[in-house]
């Protein structure tokens, strides 16, 4: 119905690398006829935190055999790794979740500390036993957040040991890693990790539905968003493919505005206008000293407006970007 006013999505057929929808199952009830109907638009759904204790193997079993049949990849979360791994019992841990048929362990450190070693060697077990690791960065508690530098290190540590996805701690969306308070985003946080991290291997935690609609606005249908729940499903897809739902009103996207000095302004206006270049073009363009283009360029990084990569065609030059144009 009205095909032509919904936008294409890029990734319409499963397994999506981008644009992925990651939802919780809190054992909450739902009618088996309308799940059919969505289960298309939903990607991961995570067995949420002890949960899988409580019930006997059999009706764990029947609940991910379910999501299977559904075309759905299931994780179990990243509360019961922890838990295993503080009682030693990660290698017992891991064959049963092989066993019970989960596809995906997420693995995190908010309650311990993981060297890059032991990193390797859960990824290793993990990768023989068919099992994904889903690496999580940051922490519950909002007394004990880490700050930007170790949220970098964290997330190329999860790089380094194979991890294609890493997971942005959300909780239940207030006063955790992106999110202030009141659950507003913290723009220029996110800004400075994007700067860093290319945002299409982030799946970013959006508990409350004003989050997945403002995530949706800045970075388009391609976003990853996990820790969501079954109700929110329509209404993320539907903003994926272009239209806005009650909680997409009145949201703010990230300032696209250059602080600095003169030259740093015009910099940013130079890449804005041409979407990219070189730091030899933008000497060339501006007529500037290359001391105050790489100031400039250092500066606009910092505030999470250009990401630098490097250049294909000549791996001794770079070439920067507008953050957004990750999702163009």
């Amino acid at each position: 119905m009205l095909d032509h006013l919904s936008t294409k999505r890029i990734d319409w057929q499963k397994p999506r690398k981008e644009g992925i929808t990651y939802i919780v199952d809190k054992f909450q009830g739902f009618d088996s006829a309308n799940f059919k109907i969505i289960s298309p638009l939903i990607d991961i759904v995570k067995i949420y935190g002890p949960l899988p204790l409580l019930i006997s193997n059999d009706q764990l079993m029947d609940r991910i055999n379910f999501y299977h049949e559904h075309d759905i990849l299931v994780s179990v979360g990243s509360t019961l790794t922890e838990y295993a791994l503080l009682e030693k019992s990660f290698d017992k841990y891991v064959e049963d979740a092989s066993k019970l048929g989960f596809d995906i362990v997420e693995v995190g450190e908010n309650n311990i500390e993981l060297s890059l070693e032991k990193k390797k060697q859960i990824a290793a077990k993990l990768k023989s036993k068919d099992l994904v690791a889903l690496w999580k960065v940051g922490k519950k508690d909002p007394r004990r957040q880490v700050s930007f530098d170790q949220t970098i290190t964290k997330i190329n540590e999860a790089i380094e040991v194979g991890s294609e996805k890493i997971l942005l701690e959300g909780n239940l969306g207030y006063d955790v890693g992106i999110y202030d308070e009141k659950g507003n985003i913290k723009w220029n946080i996110v800004g400075a990790v994007t700067s860093k991290i290319s945002p299409n291997k982030i799946i970013f935690e959006t508990p409350l539905e004003i989050q997945q609609a403002a995530m949706i606005a800045e970075f388009g249908q391609r976003v990853n968003l996990g820790e969501t729940n079954l109700e929110n499903v329509i209404s993320i897809e539907s903003q994926r493919k272009g239209f806005l739902s009650p909680s997409s009103y009145g949201i703010s996207s990230m300032k696209k505005i250059a602080k600095g000095s003169p030259a740093t302004k015009f910099i940013y206006y130079i890449i804005r206008t041409r979407n990219s270049m070189e730091q030899s073009e933008l000497i060339s363009i501006t007529n500037l000293p290359r001391r105050t283009v790489q100031t400039g360029l250092e500066e606009l990084k910092d505030q999470g407006l250009i990401i630098e990569k490097t250049n294909l065609d000549d791996t001794r030059k770079k070439i920067y970007h507008i953050v957004k144009d990750e999702w163009i």
